[in-house]
C-alpha cells in the first residue's frame, strides 16, 4: 500500500519512487534509504538519498544514489516479504509427517 509523503525521508524508509520525484524514473522502482544528505547543496525542494534499489521480495538488487523531490515520492507501508536467506534456500523442502 502507498500513502502519501508525510514528512522527509530517513534512513530504514521504504519509498515507491515515480517520475513524480523525478523524470529520470519512467521506470518506478523500490528504495530502501540508508542515507538523506541534508548537507548536499541542491535546487530548492530537491534532495540526494543513498540507499538500495529493492525487488518486489524485499531484496536489495542495486546500491544507488538518486536526486528526487519528496514531495513526489511515496511511502510504503507495507514492505515487500522478503524472500528465504542463501541458507534457507539451499534446505530441502520439509516434507509434512
Amino acid at each position: 500500500m502507498v500513502e502519501p509523503a508525510p514528512r522527509g525521508p530517513r534512513c530504514g524508509d521504504l519509498l515507491h519512487v515515480t517520475r513524480d520525484a523525478s523524470v529520470q524514473f519512467v521506470r518506478p522502482l523500490l528504495f530502501r534509504v540508508i542515507r538523506v544528505h541534508e548537507d548536499w547543496h541542491t535546487y530548492h525542494g530537491w534532495l540526494w538519498l543513498d540507499g538500495y534499489e529493492v525487488d518486489a521480495r524485499g531484496d536489495a538488487v542495486a546500491r544507488r544514489s538518486i536526486y528526487v523531490r519528496p514531495a513526489g515520492l511515496r511511502w510504503l507501508t507495507r514492505a515487500p516479504r522478503p524472500s528465504a536467506t542463501p541458507s534457507e534456500r539451499s534446505r530441502p523442502a520439509r516434507r509434512p509427517a
